[in-house]
């Protein structure tokens, strides 16, 4: 049976036979005359193909993720746990750094330290759930006080009024503000810890001092903000705080501190600390959007695609957490949404907050817990404990 006419377009006469082929042979020409084919020939299968299973791996796929996407895909939802208590009598201490390496990272995940840290942040996410921040909550007096001790800091940013500089980042007036807020901290402390546990002042102002960005180098960042939710997991292993102030915890204590840093940011004009650039989810911030997403999850009429929306984000940023980021984004970034915030922007084409939420706690875990250069800055004490 003869081949279709189209099969092969090229004429392979007398002169194919008489003189060699000038063209190289290669998977793009044609095997008998040399000539070049109408398409070329597929590629063969990748060694490390692209696709990833979500429960049972049904191919061999390579021992280490190969980027940070495949690592985020790979990582399971983190789930919500109980903090564990500490038994008294305690001996307190004070905490140190103990993460240089990427084995370090590895020694730290596989603890129950992590595991209870990183379940703490999803119980207050899991607090907040289809709740506005106006919504009434149990206010206990510790979170009360916690609350005021902040509104301290925000003020004394109005009595520390910036330097006139021409650089654009790093006001030097924020030394003195972050020189009086870590010289009041073990007050700020003794306010709220009951008489047998004032001892534990000397492990928690460590914590408490690094949540407001770095004197030296005048700037902020995830690790910063990672430190202000140890040390609200400090004050829950302690039980100086308890699950039913968890919302509280949220909706007063971390608006609160996200109010303090935003007003810290825009007036001493602080560095982004180990930004990722355009390809960020923020410069400076991550666990509002995690917490702000958990709000709107199965919300009637909001969805990841309504931060378009200027009516929406005018209406609701004051009672949607992950709203007000998207403003705050907005009036600090000038252009087009798509291009100073892609991350934020791709998001938006999620289509339910569930799984924003979701996304948003592995990538939590991927880009800020398993990050040499943001966690070899965390603190390991009697509290959160290295791994020996």
């Amino acid at each position: 049976m003869e081949p279709p006419p189209d099969s092969h377009r090229h004429d392979h006469g007398s002169c194919h036979e008489e003189q060699p082929s000038k063209f190289p042979s290669h998977p793009s020409v044609c095997t008998k005359c040399g000539g070049p084919t109408a398409f070329p020939t597929p590629l063969p299968p990748s060694e490390t193909p692209s696709y990833i299973p979500i429960r049972i791996p049904a191919v061999n796929l390579p021992p280490s993720p190969t980027n940070t996407k495949e690592a985020i895909i790979r990582t399971p939802v983190p789930y919500a746990e109980k903090v564990d208590l500490l038994s008294p009598p305690h001996q307190f201490a004070t905490p140190c750094k103990r993460i240089n390496s990427r084995d370090d990272i590895s020694l730290f995940h596989s603890s129950p330290s992590c595991r209870n840290y990183l379940g703490f942040v999803v119980s207050l996410s899991e607090s907040i759930k289809l709740r506005k921040l106006s919504d009434p909550y149990h206010v206990s007096p510790t979170v009360e006080i916690i609350v005021s001790i902040i509104q301290k800091l925000v003020d004394y940013v109005d009595e520390i009024p910036p330097l006139q500089q021409s650089a654009r980042y790093g006001n030097i007036s924020y030394r003195t503000w972050h020189e009086r807020m870590s010289g009041e901290a073990e007050a700020f402390m003794l306010m709220f810890l009951p008489p047998e546990l004032r001892d534990a002042a000397v492990e928690l102002v460590p914590y408490f001092t690094d949540s407001f960005g770095n004197a030296s180098r005048i700037d902020y960042g995830t690790g910063h903000e990672t430190n202000f939710a140890a040390w609200l997991y400090c004050l829950a292993r302690m039980g100086v705080v308890r699950e039913e102030d968890y919302p509280a915890l949220v909706s007063r204590v971390f608006v609160k501190y996200m109010e303090l840093m935003r007003k810290l940011q825009l007036t001493y004009s602080l560095e982004p600390a180990g930004s990722h650039g355009v390809w960020g989810l923020d410069d400076y911030h991550f666990l509002p959007y995690i917490f702000g997403s958990s709000q709107l999850i199965d919300h009637r009429y909001m969805k990841p695609k309504s931060i378009h929306n200027e009516d929406i984000l005018e209406n609701f940023s004051n009672e949607y957490m992950y709203l007000s980021c998207i403003v705050f984004i907005k009036k600090v970034k000038k252009g087009l949404f798509a291009e100073h915030s892609p991350m934020l922007d791709d998001i938006s084409g999620v289509p339910n907050w569930k799984k924003v939420n979701s996304g948003l706690l592995k990538m939590y875990k991927v880009e800020v817990l398993e990050k040499v250069p943001i966690m070899q800055h965390f603190l390991f004490g009697s509290i959160i404990k290295w791994p020996e």
